[in-house]
C-alpha cells in the first residue's frame, strides 16, 4: 500500500525512502497527532515537518531561534519548488506585507519566524486570522529551564498554540537528556510512544581528547590542520575545519597566528562583527574560499556544510550538549572526522563566571517586583525592557527569565507588546501627502500631522497630544487612537509617501495583585535562579569528568543522552590507546598578599554617589571576576583599577575571600 507521503518525497526531495526514525514522526503527526524527532545533527530532522507540510491542508508555522537556520532554510526549500518565507527583522515592511499577502491566500505553505515574533502585536493580528495545521520548534530543547541554551520565551509556546488554536506540534532537537525531554513532554502533552530517539552516536566521528597547555594549542592546531591538507591534496578533496573558542579577542588571536602558520586562508567569528562581516565570512566558509574558521559559539546553528573534517575545541565547550553540537557538524557526508579536544580545565573559571554572572540578587528580584506593584495602571503593566534591565541591575536574558517565571507562577499574563516610539519622515510636503485623502481621513491625517513632534527631518507620534486633540472622536468605532494613527502611517509608507520607524518594544501583562503580593515571593523566585546557577554548575562539572575519564568517550557521550552502546566505539582517544592524564591546571589563589577593601573602595564610592546605596557582596565579587551586569556598565566600573584583576580566581572562592575581609557594610 502506497503511503500518502511517498509520491512527494520522491517529487520534491528526489529520495526513495526515509532514513531511520523520520517515518514513524511524519506519520503520527498525518494522523493528527504530535511528535518530537530527537534526532543526531544532520540526520533529517528537516524533513519530518517538510515534507507532511505538503500534505497538510493549512499553514506549517516553524519557530526557529536563529536567522540564518531559517534564511538557509527558506532558500533549499524554494530550491525544491516549495512556497516558504521568512518574516524577520532584515525585510523592510512591504516585503513582510508580501510574505503575510502569500500565507493568506494559502500560496506559502511553511512560515519560519523567531519565537519573539510571536510578541509582536501586529503579527499576532495576523496570525490569528490564519488557519494553522502545525506548529514546528526547531531546537526544542530551548523550552527547558534545565537544558542548555534556554530561551524564556519558548515557554510560552503552549500558551500561543491555545491562542491560535493549532491543533498539533512538532518539537525538533539534536541534544536533550531524559530529563528535558521530560520536561518537552509536559509542556506540550505528548504522548511518550510518539517521542522518536535515534540514538546519539555518529561511528564516523573520531572523539579525540588531548588536553594541552594554552601556550601550545595554536601550534597543535597548526599540526592537525597541515595533517588534514595534506591528506585532502593526495584524495584531491577539498576541505573544511572549525576551531572553537570562549572569547570573541582569542577568536581573532588564534586566527590571526594560524594565518602565518598555514598555507590557506583562516577568518575569525564573532558576535563582535558586524552583521554584514559575519555574513560574507559564512559565505566564504561554505564556499570554500576560507576552509577554516576560529569561532566563538555565535557560529554553527544552521551551517550544514557536508565536508568538514575537523571540529577542534581550542578551549571548553560549555557543556555536554554544546560539546555534542559543536562536533555534530563535522562529517555530515558520513565520512570519517576528527573532533579534536585541545583545552584542558584552565577554561574552568570563564565558564563558571558566565553563569555566575547571570543569576540576579535577591534585592534586584525585589526591584522588579517593587516596579511592578508601583506600575499598576487598572490590573495591567507596561515595561520596556532595557531601563527594568538597568533599574534591577539584571541582565537581559536572566531579566526575561524572571518574567516568564512571574507568568509561569501566575503573577502576570502576557498580553502583546507594542512600539513605544515611532518615528517617519516624509518623502513629499505635507500638503502634497494630505491631498492623496479627503473627508474625515485627511482631517484625522492633519491631525496626526499637526501633533507630532517635529525634528530637522523626523516626526514622533505623539498619541497624547492626538488624543487630547481629537477630544470626543478620539476612537474611530473599536480602533483605537494608536491603531488608527499606526493603520494611516503604515498605509502611507506602503505607498512610498513616507519611511516610517519603530522602536522602545513595550510588553503588556495582566497582573494577578493577589499573587504579586504573596509573601515570600521575591525569596522564592531567588532560590529557584540558586537552584538553576547550581545546576549549570554542575553541567560543567558533568562534561569534565566526560573528558577525564579513561573509558570509550563515544560510549560515554551516547550514555548522557540515554543511549546505552553494546561495546565501545574502538576510534576514540581512549579506545585507540591515547588516553592523557588531566592535570589539574586550577591552583588556589594567593589572595593573602591583596587587600579587599583597596581593591573595591573606587567602585563602592561609585555605587554609593550613582545609587544611593552599599554594593553588595554579589555586586563587588563581579566586579572582581570583570563580569559586567547594569551597574557596573552605568559606573562605568571597567575603567576603575580592580576591574577583572580575579578573573581567574574561582567566583566562589573571590566571594568567601570579599566576605571575610568585611568589605560589605552589615545592613
Amino acid at each position: 500500500m502506497t503511503s500518502s507521503w511517498q509520491q512527494p518525497l520522491q517529487h520534491y526531495f528526489g529520495f526513495d525512502a526515509l532514513r531511520p526514525g523520520q517515518q514513524p514522526v511524519i506519520e503520527a503527526i498525518l494522523a493528527g497527532r504530535s511528535s518530537a524527532a530527537i534526532f543526531p545533527t544532520g540526520s533529517g530532522k528537516s524533513l519530518c515537518y517538510q515534507l507532511p507540510a505538503l500534505i497538510l491542508p493549512h499553514l506549517t508555522l516553524v519557530i526557529s531561534p536563529l536567522l540564518a537556520l531559517m534564511q538557509d532554510q527558506v532558500q533549499f526549500l524554494k530550491s525544491r519548488g516549495i512556497a516558504a518565507a521568512t518574516i524577520d527583522s532584515t525585510q523592510s515592511r512591504d516585503e513582510a506585507q508580501d510574505v503575510m499577502n502569500g500565507v493568506r491566500s494559502g500560496t506559502i505553505k511553511i512560515l519560519m519566524v523567531s519565537v519573539e515574533r510571536l510578541k509582536n502585536e501586529r503579527f499576532r493580528q495576523f496570525i490569528a486570522q490564519v488557519p494553522i495545521s502545525l506548529l514546528v520548534v526547531d531546537e526544542a530543547h530551548c523550552i527547558s529551564e534545565w537544558g542548555h541554551n534556554f530561551r524564556p520565551d519558548y515557554l510560552k509556546l503552549p500558551a500561543y498554540c491555545r491562542e491560535f488554536n493549532v491543533p498539533q506540534v512538532l518539537l525538533l532537537t539534536a541534544t536533550a537528556t531524559q530529563a528535558v525531554i521530560e520536561d518537552m513532554q509536559t509542556h506540550f502533552a505528548l504522548d511518550a510512544e510518539d517521542v522518536v530517539t535515534t540514538g546519539f552516536h555518529r561511528p564516523n566521528l573520531r572523539l579525540l581528547v588531548q588536553p594541552t597547555a594554552t601556550s601550545e594549542r595554536v601550534a597543535q592546531c597548526a599540526l592537525w590542520l597541515q595533517h588534514l591538507a595534506r591528506k585532502s591534496a593526495q584524495k584531491q578533496q577539498d576541505f573544511a575545519a572549525i576551531i572553537y573558542v570562549t572569547l570573541q579577542h582569542t577568536a581573532e588571536d588564534v586566527a590571526q597566528q594560524l594565518a602565518r602558520q598555514v598555507p590557506f586562508p583562516v577568518r575569525a567569528y564573532h558576535a563582535g562583527l558586524s552583521h554584514e562581516q559575519r555574513d560574507s565570512i559564512q559565505q566564504q566558509f561554505m564556499s570554500g574560499q576560507v576552509p577554516v574558521i576560529v569561532a566563538t559559539i555565535a557560529f554553527g546553528m544552521g551551517v550544514d556544510k557536508s565536508n568538514i573534517r575537523q571540529v577542534m575545541h581550542y578551549d571548553l565547550p560549555k557543556s555536554i550538549e554544546n560539546y555534542s553540537q559543536e562536533i555534530g557538524r563535522a562529517g555530515r557526508d558520513g565520512k570519517a572526522s576528527d573532533c579534536i579536544m585541545l583545552a584542558d580545565d584552565s577554561g574552568l573559571t570563564v565558564l563558571e563566571n558566565f553563569v555566575y554572572g547571570d543569576g540576579p540578587e535577591l534585592h534586584s528580584i525585589q526591584q522588579v517586583i517593587q516596579s511592578v506593584a508601583g506600575q499598576l495602571e487598572a490590573g495591567q503593566w507596561e515595561v520596556l525592557m532595557t531601563p527594568l534591565s538597568s533599574l534591577s541591575n539584571i541582565r537581559l536574558l536572566p531579566l526575561k527569565t524572571l518574567l516568564v517565571n512571574l507568568e509561569m507562577r501566575g503573577v502576570l499574563t502576557s498580553q502583546y507588546s507594542y512600539f513605544a516610539e515611532y518615528r517617519y519622515k516624509l518623502e513629499q510636503t505635507e500638503t502634497a501627502l494630505l491631498s492623496h485623502f479627503n473627508g474625515e481621513r485627511q482631517q484625522f491625517l492633519a491631525t496626526v500631522l499637526n501633533t507630532s513632534n517635529k525634528g530637522r527631518s523626523w516626526y514622533t507620534l505623539n498619541l497624547d497630544a492626538l488624543e487630547q486633540s481629537l477630544g470626543a472622536q478620539a476612537s474611530n468605532g473599536d480602533r483605537p487612537t494608536r491603531v488608527r494613527a499606526l493603520n494611516a502611517l503604515e498605509f502611507c509608507q506602503e505607498r512610498g509617501w513616507l519611511q516610517l520607524e519603530s522602536k522602545q518594544m513595550t510588553d503588556v501583562y495582566r497582573v494577578n495583585e493577589q499573587a504579586l503580593a504573596e509573601p515570600g515571593l521575591a525569596e522564592s523566585l531567588y532560590q529557584h535562579f540558586l537552584q538553576k546557577q547550581a545546576n549549570e554548575i554542575n553541567r560543567i562539572h558533568n562534561m569534565l569528568n566526560l573528558f577525564r575519564q579513561p573509558d570509550c568517550v563515544s560510549r560515554r557521550l551516547a550514555a548522557y543522552f540515554g543511549e546505552q552502546m553494546p561495546q565501545d566505539c574502538g576510534i576514540c582517544s581512549v579506545c585507540r590507546g591515547q588516553f592523557k592524564e588531566w592535570l589539574p591546571t586550577r591552583s588556589g589563589a594567593s589572595l593573602a598578599a591583596l587587600d579587599a577593601a583597596t581593591l573595591v573602595a573606587p567602585l563602592q564610592q561609585k555605587i554609593q554617589q550613582q545609587f544611593g546605596r552599599a554594593a553588595s557582596l554579589e555586586l563587588l565579587t563581579r566586579f572582581l571576576c570583570g563580569i559586567q551586569v547594569p551597574w557596573l556598565s552605568k559606573v562605568r566600573a571597567r575603567q576603575l583599577p580592580g576591574f577583572g584583576q580575579l578573573e581567574h580566581v574561582p567566583y566562589a572562592e573571590v566571594s568567601r575571600w570579599l566576605e571575610s575581609a568585611r568589605v560589605v557594610p552589615e545592613i
